[in-house]
C-alpha cells in the first residue's frame, strides 16, 4: 500500500505543478485586469510637478487623462495617444499619436483615497522607485481625480 502511495504521488506531481501553474496564470491575468479596469476612465488633473516644481493649477486646468483598457489618450495642448502596459504599480506607456509618438516612457502608479498618482519617469530609462520628482529633472509626477 505504501509503494502505491509513493508512486501515486509521483504520477500525480506533475499534474499537480500544471494546475498550479495554470493557477497561477489566471491569477496574475485577473489581478493585471482587475488593475486596468480600475485605472478606466477619465481622470482630471488636480496637481502636477517637475523635479521638485509644482506648477500652477492654470498650467493643467484644461487636461483630461482617459484610459480604456491598454489604451490611454492624454488631452491637453495636443492630444497624445498610446497604449499602457501593467506590471504590479509598474506602468510602460508607448506613445502612437501625437507628441510622444514613437516614445517609452516608464511610470508607477498609486490610488489612494479616489486619487490617481503617476510618476513618470520622462527619459524612459528606469522606473521611478518612488513618488518623487525632487532633484530629477526628467520625473514628472501628476495626481488626478475621477471625472464625475
Amino acid at each position: 500500500m505504501k509503494y502505491f502511495q509513493t508512486t501515486s504521488a509521483r504520477t500525480n506531481r506533475p499534474r499537480l505543478q500544471k494546475f498550479v501553474f495554470l493557477f497561477a496564470i489566471v491569477i496574475c491575468s485577473c489581478s493585471t485586469e482587475n488593475e486596468s479596469k480600475q485605472l478606466n476612465g477619465t481622470w482630471i488633473p488636480i496637481k502636477e510637478e517637475i523635479g521638485g516644481t509644482a506648477f500652477p493649477e492654470s498650467a493643467f486646468s484644461d487636461q483630461r487623462l482617459i484610459i480604456e483598457d491598454e489604451n490611454y489618450t492624454m488631452r491637453a495642448e495636443n492630444v497624445d495617444k498610446g497604449t499602457v502596459t501593467l506590471d504590479g504599480n509598474k506602468i510602460t506607456i508607448e506613445g502612437k499619436e501625437g507628441p510622444n509618438a514613437g516614445r517609452q516612457i516608464k511610470a508607477i502608479y498609486k490610488i489612494e483615497n479616489e486619487e490617481l498618482t503617476i510618476c513618470y519617469n520622462l527619459a524612459g530609462d528606469i522606473f521611478p522607485k518612488t513618488f518623487s520628482t525632487e532633484g530629477n529633472s526628467m520625473f514628472f509626477m501628476a495626481t488626478f481625480k475621477r471625472a464625475e
